[in-house]
């Protein structure tokens, strides 16, 4: 309520003859006003209401003019509201047209100058226009006759105004008591609305509105409607006092008994259970070196923490979560020590082979020993398994001086694996990329994400979309772990990734990436390993020395050709392994002093030959071919075979055979039908017999676009019953016209038909691009057929090629 309406109602009391201020100077005469006009005084942020009193500062010349013209004749007054408070000298168009006629109760002159008036309104009025000739404003007005109304509805609104009127006051505890028995003596339904709305606190065009409806009910109502939401705020602002003094009594009485309980303890001599560990944690936290706003946080839960019981299970969720964070490598980094030449000491000396990558490597490394501060790439390592992807991660943490941590990301299908969980959960933790970053211990440690492509997705959401911004040089330097509810910088982390194949790895994941691929390796090159490491490790895994054991590089060559077939050299270490431990037994019962495992001795140790050359077995009969696929572990060799039976021209595929594979059988079988003449087969062959095609294992499902070729070949060769030459292979897809087109995965390809004893390899020639990236030793012991289409495919693997 507006408690300043009440002081200017008492004042107002006894009022006397309103005379001049003390030092008033005189004016020149002030004509006449006419008959049913009034001098106008303009108000800021104040509305008079009729039957009220209230004080007024007047500081304008004008506006003093006219108060001490209205004392001087005893004439009333027009307070008006001007629209604009900020407004020094309204016009007549920036004041509102209702306004309140006033009587002058007393005119007053205070010691520094200023002027004041305590008014008592009389009634509204409107203007009707403005007069000119006078030295302040003045304006010809209707004056209006409050109604009086003594209707049920008039008087059932005056019940409700006074118990609401009651009831504000009552909430305002300072509220004068004058007041409220003011309001119950009212009588009059218009006196107590003007009263009602003169004394509640409202902004003055709230009040302007009051005072410009006329209509006495409708002045009720909008009157009962500002009080009945006055009343509600105050009732809302009472509830928040009384809880916020609960609240700050409970703390006050908290306080008090944590500080009886100190003083309780010093006298016993008893130190308070906590307090060497919230110590030890503010040490950590200034130790830590944290950023600014991590350090704010850190401070911020310290703070809660010491003012909880360690009892608590809150206590112990907040120490683990200060421990995260303290511990940390927010400011820990080892020193980069790039050296390209010890760089390549170090790759040439753990790793046989890879030139390319190796050379991508040093050059990576050269980048960022020119340019510390720059965003590097991420690398991705493609490759089959057991090919040395991890060991080249490994290499790299050495030739920089960084440590190396490993995160494997095989089977993760949760996104808060990569993020974290949050706080409020039960047994929350950091999420993969944090926790790994705390056992490395530095902030730009070498950290590879392992078997990338084997991400999965759940109810749990996309971890491969939470890696996204792990790979993004743009967003990691701000990664908000969800444990930890603060940004960490990654920039710093040297990031790579491995991963068997490509496919599986979504498109904006794989775009942040560049690929390196680590195909597979030859014969020669498998040997080599074998002698320089695998070996030596080997030896040191079964305990033995080389006096005690030594294995012949025939032998090693042995196994390689008879045992193993793979891309990578794990299971060639096995197998070693497996020879090493037959020495050890022999060694350990004391029956030998010395063990030379030589070629000789391999069917004994590990068993028949597990590859034996099909090649000669298998295509020694017209309608096989061989064809080289690609797999995710490397390449293969696929045997396609052709045979026809009496029928009526239907076409049979079996062998688990995918729709790819499906439409190039169909698409050779069309093409033969189409060139039947040119390459001699009788047209009514396909008419009267049934062709089935079948690629053997048949339990394994294939399906690629290479085959086309092979099916070709296989089809003719059974149409034309002439044999397939044995050591060569093809791949290739076809179209209708006779095309050969390019495929993918040539070097896995060619890698793995040197490895079966292939000699010829038949490729498309708009792969010749391609040839490149097989290494040299393995070129140097083939022989490459570019083809365009397949009539030299026919023309180079069948033993009568037709037309001859």
């Amino acid at each position: 309520m507006n408690h300043d309406m009440s002081d200017a109602k008492a004042q107002g009391n006894n009022p006397t003859a309103a005379e001049p201020a003390p030092g008033q100077t005189a004016v020149a005469a002030i004509p006449d006003l006419p008959e049913g006009s009034l001098i106008i005084v303009p108000v800021r942020n104040l509305v008079l209401f009729p039957g009220l009193v209230a004080p007024i500062s007047i500081g304008r010349d004008s506006s003093v003019l006219a108060a001490q013209e209205a004392a001087r004749a005893g004439r009333q007054i027009g307070i008006v509201l001007q629209r604009n408070p900020e407004t020094a000298d309204p016009k007549p168009d920036e004041l509102y047209r209702v306004g309140t006629v006033a009587s002058i109760l007393r005119y007053v002159t205070t010691p520094d100058g200023s002027h004041h008036i305590i008014c008592q309104g009389d009634q509204r009025f409107r203007i009707r226009n403005f007069l000119e000739g006078f030295p302040f404003l003045a304006a010809r007005v209707e004056k209006f006759d409050e109604q009086q109304s003594t209707s049920p509805e008039i008087e059932a609104r005056m019940i409700q105004l006074k118990a609401r009127t009651e009831e504000a006051l009552q909430l305002i505890t300072q509220a004068p008591t004058e007041l409220a028995e003011t309001a119950r003596n009212i009588t009059s339904a218009t006196l107590l609305a003007d009263f009602v709305a003169g004394v509640m606190d409202l902004k003055p065009t709230e009040k302007q509105d009051i005072l410009e409806t006329f209509d006495l009910l409708t002045r009720l109502n909008k009157v009962l409607e500002f009080l009945v939401h006055f009343v509600e705020v105050l009732r809302i602002s009472r509830d928040i006092d009384q809880q916020t003094k609960e609240r700050f009594e409970d703390r006050q009485r908290e306080v008090l008994l944590r500080e009886q309980l100190k003083t309780i303890q010093k006298q016993l001599g008893e130190v308070e259970g906590n307090s060497a560990e919230i110590a030890e944690v503010e040490a950590n936290i200034a130790k830590a070196k944290m950023p600014e706003e991590v350090d704010i946080q850190a401070r911020k839960e310290l703070k809660r923490l010491e003012h909880m019981s360690d009892a608590s299970a809150e206590y112990s969720m907040l120490r683990t979560y200060l421990d995260w964070l303290t511990e940390l490598p927010w400011a820990v980094s080892t020193e980069d020590r790039i050296d390209i030449a010890e760089a390549r000491r170090i790759l040439d000396e753990d790793h046989y082979g890879l030139q390319k990558i190796k050379r991508r490597i040093l050059e990576y490394l050269a980048v960022r020993k020119l340019n510390p501060q720059g965003k590097s790439p991420i690398l991705c390592f493609v490759g089959p398994p057991g090919v040395g992807k991890t060991s080249l991660g490994q290499s790299i943490a050495r030739a920089t001086g960084r440590k190396f941590v490993r995160l494997s990301l095989g089977g993760v299908h949760d996104e808060a694996e990569i993020r974290g969980h949050r706080r409020t959960y039960i047994g929350a933790l950091p999420g993969n990329i944090i926790q790994a970053l705390h056992r490395a211990g530095a902030k730009n440690c070498v950290m590879m994400l392992d078997e990338i492509d084997k991400l999965g997705a759940g109810v749990q959401g996309d971890p491969s979309s939470a890696l996204l911004e792990v790979l993004d040089p743009e967003q990691n330097p701000t990664f908000r772990d969800n444990y930890l509810a603060v940004p960490f910088d990654l920039s710093q982390v040297l990031f790579i990734t491995t991963a068997n194949m490509l496919d599986t790895i979504p498109g904006p994941l794989r775009d942040r990436m560049e690929v390196i691929s680590l195909i597979g390796y030859t014969q020669e090159e498998k040997t080599q390993i074998a002698l320089r490491y695998l070996i030596n490790r080997q030896l040191q895994a079964n305990g033995l020395s080389p006096e005690q054991c030594e294995i012949t590089e025939a032998a090693v060559r042995g196994i390689i050709r008879a045992y193993t077939r793979e891309a990578g050299v794990r299971n060639l270490e096995r197998e070693i392994g497996s020879t090493f431990r037959h020495a050890a037994m022999q060694i350990a019962e004391g029956t030998l002093q010395h063990v030379r495992i030589d070629t000789a001795d391999l069917p004994t140790i590990l068993g028949p030959e597990k590859f034996e050359s099909e090649l000669a077995m298998r295509v020694s009969l017209p309608g096989v071919a061989t064809g080289l696929a690609w797999t995710p572990v490397g390449g293969d060799i696929l045997f396609i075979e052709a045979s026809r039976t009496p029928g009526t021209g239907r076409l049979i595929l079996t062998g688990q055979l995918g729709d790819v594979m499906k439409e190039s059988a169909q698409a050779a079988l069309t093409l033969l039908k189409a060139h039947a003449a040119e390459f001699k087969v009788d047209p009514g062959l396909f008419r009267k017999s049934d062709i089935h095609v079948h690629v053997p294992a048949g339990a394994i499902p294939k399906d690629g676009p290479s085959a086309g070729v092979a099916m070709f070949v296989a089809l003719t060769s059974m149409a034309t019953d002439t044999a397939v030459h044995s050591d060569h292979a093809m791949t290739g897809e076809i179209s209708l016209r006779g095309l050969v087109l390019p495929v993918g995965g040539i070097k896995e390809k060619v890698l793995a038909a040197l490895q079966a004893g292939i000699k010829t390899v038949l490729l498309p020639a708009r792969n010749k691009r391609d040839l490149e990236d097989i290494p040299e030793d393995a070129r140097k012991q083939l022989q490459f057929v570019w083809l365009e289409t397949v009539k030299d495919a026919v023309k180079v693997v069948l033993t009568d090629p037709p037309g001859n």
